[in-house]
């Protein structure tokens, strides 16, 4: 049980190493998505199940990392999905993401919190 501990930490320490290191965090902010806006709008017209598959994913992914940019990606989903599936999409993946953040601070993190407090 130690080792799948220790790759979980590992998992979650090299997501936020490379989020900080390739600098992500530009591509998260409401001009970048305004400017790609066309872009993206094409990109769903033509490919619409690997679109939401690829957005569903990230948001799954930057939930469970606990990502700031949330509401940010709320608002984007909401753009280019529409105000139905936009809900779909999100409503799962927000659930999914924080059911993965409560997982690996209950049983990854678990021992360091109790030695903390």
């Amino acid at each position: 049980m130690k080792i799948g501990k220790m790759l979980v930490f590992l998992l979650l320490l090299l997501c936020l190493i490379a989020f900080f290191s390739f600098d992500v965090e530009q591509y998260f902010t409401l001009d970048y998505f305004k400017a790609q806006q066309a872009h993206i709008d094409a990109y769903y017209a033509t490919h619409p199940l690997r679109t939401a598959l690829i957005f569903f994913s990230l948001y799954v992914v930057l939930t469970a990392i606990s990502f700031p940019g949330a509401a940010l990606l709320t608002l984007v989903g909401g753009a280019i999905f529409g105000l139905f599936w936009g809900t779909v999409l999100i409503s799962f993946a927000s659930t999914i993401g924080a059911t993965l953040a409560f997982l690996a601070s209950r049983y990854v993190f678990n021992d360091w919190i109790q030695r903390r407090f």
